[in-house]
């Protein structure tokens, strides 16, 4: 069986490695090994005078020393681990270790995870202890200072005084929420000592205990000073150094402002945290900042409210941006919001888009969700039962720049809305990589999904479209043909002029004619111009006259083109025989010449 050394520095190695985000297979490695060393005997955890005793054993190490400043953090006195504790329980108290305090302590906190093997037990004050012999006179003040202990329980200083640095953080309670902030750096060993004036570290504020009897007076010649008040049900500043450095003003941080109109709502005591973050968002405190509000956002989860969870979301993201990009400060955002959008709530900010006075921050908080929260906007869009909540998943994904890989994987579902929904999608977002899968869909039976894949192709426009929207002309349907007409425009699709002019020879429908005209128009190449100068002549007397819709659509086509040799042909088109031509050429120079003036 290992030593009691061994059990002592696997744990402090896990509560350690916890802290980091980024180190998850060392997490598993020394997990496994704790668990391995527990499976024999129960143990029992205590901090006591600075040091970490294994039942009741006492235990000295460098890699304790952390290990007993994050116990004193915490408030804890003792943790008892049965024979072979369950994993996920002992996951859940490393984690909570490793966590920052925030509103509930770690046995709370632990009893709601449904820990029930393990048991923790908060450190409680101690009075502190009488002077050991009645001091001879008020001159004997030194002697005094070295019979009367400054506090009754430990105070951490042990590992300053063999000179090694302080490397945790504590916890400030600024109205009711604990505010993280770094520790001072460590006094010199000559101010530790007894009998100086060093600075003091300031108590830890105990959970759940009740106040701590007054102190009796130090010297029987001055009066005692009169007893603290009981403490309010709200718990009180830290009036300490250290606690008035970190708030504003001799009284605290001044009150919120106002919230704007719409607004979101925090969770209580957030919003001194995400105020203090506002200030100074590059701050050296800010990942402790962070690591309070992502402390926030699991109890916002957990009691089943969404709008604080986005308020939160939207805040970080808000104090995010204002980060200088080359700052490395970002990265501790970034790794904020990553512990924050978890699958849970994910499901929980979809849920809001139904809400319009929530969607637009929904949407703005799922799109920093990256590919996770395409899956989940892809799992409603499936099974959502309503139209309203498919169209408002529908909405949200226009707007996602990531993950957009698992919309050409969602052309192949089986059901032929989804398939549509996509393509739609696909098409919004121009996605050229998702051509190949298009082109595939143009066979499916349902008209719906192939009039979506034509205008989602049309859309798209590239190169790498022109032979698929070639089949799509050719399509059986009108409805289909019409769609890529719709789609085509700009310079982007200029290599498609020509399979336009081809498909108006064969074309039969008058109003996808019609259509193909004015995409030509929309195109705007000489090709496309060339095209439509031809169509916009009249006719010759041999071989009859021209459909009149077709030569004012021609005219149309060519107001959009508006290059020199359109505006020519206007120009000429003006004194037409046929009245409606004469007309339309003659608004179109006009509407082009106002254009030119402005």
């Amino acid at each position: 069986m290992s030593t009691h050394e061994t059990l002592a520095a696997r744990f402090a190695r896990c509560v350690t490695l916890f802290r980091d985000p980024g180190a998850r297979d060392d997490q598993k490695v020394e997990f496994r090994a704790l668990l391995g060393l527990l499976k024999d005997a129960a143990v029992s955890l205590r901090a006591a005078g600075g040091r970490l005793e294994v039942n009741g054993i006492p235990c000295e190490g460098e890699s304790l020393t952390g290990l007993v400043q994050r116990l004193d953090l915490h408030g804890i006195g003792e943790i008892a681990l049965p024979v072979g504790p369950p994993p996920p329980q002992l996951f859940e108290l490393l984690r909570a270790l490793a966590d920052q305090p925030g509103a509930d302590d770690v046995p709370s906190r632990l009893a709601a995870a449904g820990v029930d093997r393990i048991r923790v037990t908060l450190a409680s004050p101690e009075p502190p202890a009488p002077p050991s012999r009645p001091l001879a006179s008020p001159e004997d003040v030194e002697s005094r200072e070295a019979i009367i202990p400054r506090e009754s329980r430990p105070t951490g200083t042990d590992g300053i005084l063999r000179g090694e640095p302080w490397r945790d953080t504590k916890s400030v309670p600024i109205s009711g929420v604990p505010l993280v902030s770094h520790d001072p750096p460590p006094p010199p060993a000559t101010d530790a000592l007894p009998g100086t004036t060093g600075p003091a570290r300031p108590a830890r504020p105990a959970p759940r205990a009740p106040p701590a009897p007054p102190a009796p007076p130090a010297r029987p010649a001055p009066p005692a000073p009169p007893p603290a008040p009981p403490s309010a049900p709200t718990p009180p500043v830290d009036e300490t150094p250290r606690a008035k450095a970190a708030v504003p003003g001799p009284s605290g941080p001044p009150p919120p402002s106002p919230a704007p109109p719409g607004s979101l709502p925090l969770p209580a005591g957030a919003a001194d945290v995400m105020a203090q973050l506002e200030r100074d968002p590059a701050a050296p405190v800010v990942g402790d900042l962070l690591a309070a509000l992502v402390h926030h956002a699991e109890l916002a989860l957990k009691q089943r409210r969404p709008d604080q969870l986005l308020g939160l979301i939207s805040g970080i993201i808000r104090v995010e941006e204002a980060v200088p990009e080359p700052s490395g400060m970002r990265r501790q955002y970034a790794i904020a919001l990553r512990r924050v959008y978890t699958k849970s709530a994910l499901d929980a900010l979809v849920r809001l888009l139904s809400e319009p006075k929530y969607r637009a921050d929904a949407v703005t908080a799922l799109r920093r969700g990256g590919a996770g929260a395409v899956e989940v906007l892809m799992d409603l869009l499936v099974a959502a039962p309503t139209m309203d909540e498919r169209r408002s998943a529908f909405d949200a994904l226009r707007h996602m720049t990531e993950g957009t890989d698992q919309l050409v994987h969602a052309l192949e579902h089986r059901e032929w809305f989804v398939v549509r929904n996509v393509a739609e999608l696909i098409g919004e977002l121009g996605i050229e990589k998702a051509v190949p899968a298009l082109a595939r869909r143009l066979e499916h039976d349902d008209e719906r999904v192939r009039k979506a894949v034509a205008l989602a192709l049309a859309k798209i426009g590239t190169r790498a479209a022109v032979e698929p929207l070639r089949r799509a002309l050719h399509d059986p349907s009108p409805e289909v043909r019409m769609q890529v007409a719709l789609g085509i425009g700009g310079q982007k699709s200029a290599s498609l002029a020509m399979p336009l002019v081809v498909a108006m020879d064969e074309e039969k429908d008058e109003g996808v004619l019609r259509e193909l005209i004015l995409a030509l128009g929309r195109i705007g190449s000489p090709d496309a111009v060339q095209a439509l100068i031809k169509c916009a002549q009249p006719a010759g007397r041999i071989f009859g006259r021209k459909a009149a819709s077709l030569r004012l659509a021609a005219v149309e086509g060519l107001r959009l083109a508006a290059t020199p040799a359109a505006r020519g042909t206007l120009d000429g088109l003006a004194d037409d025989g046929d009245k409606q031509v004469r007309a339309a050429a003659r608004a179109a120079v006009s509407e082009l010449g106002r254009k030119r003036r402005g």
